[in-house]
């Protein structure tokens, strides 16, 4: 499995969100132009999983988040804590969605 997540980006509208079953694992938010805005997780708390998280980003869509894109995981808060760990790598900070996010536990990632 790769460290990012790079499956395609699908529009975060009500028809595609409907499409999602109750799974655990992760999501990226992005903007019109493909900037991720928020990383986040469907978890054992999570009312309808993914489906349920996604309708609720619909709803209320942070950072401007106009498409997203998901992984079914079963240890969705290790790759969640992953793709947030592979963010900061590449860009230096967290996405704008995540800025509640205490970055001093995070750990640091070491691409080769």
């Amino acid at each position: 499995m790769a460290v990012r997540l790079d499956k395609p980006w699908m529009p975060l509208t009500e028809e595609y969100v409907a499409k999602l079953a109750g799974h655990l694992g992760v999501y990226q938010l992005a903007n019109a132009s493909g900037d991720i805005v928020y990383i986040g997780m469907a978890g054992g708390h999570s009312p309808y999983g993914l489906k349920g998280e996604l309708t609720q980003a619909f709803q209320s869509p942070p950072a401007g988040a106009t498409q997203f894109r998901c992984e079914v995981n079963m240890a969705y808060r290790t790759r969640y804590l992953e793709l947030l760990q592979a963010y900061r790598h590449d860009y230096g900070h967290l996405p704008p969605g995540n800025a509640d996010i205490d970055e001093r536990h995070l750990g640091l990632l070491r691409l080769g």
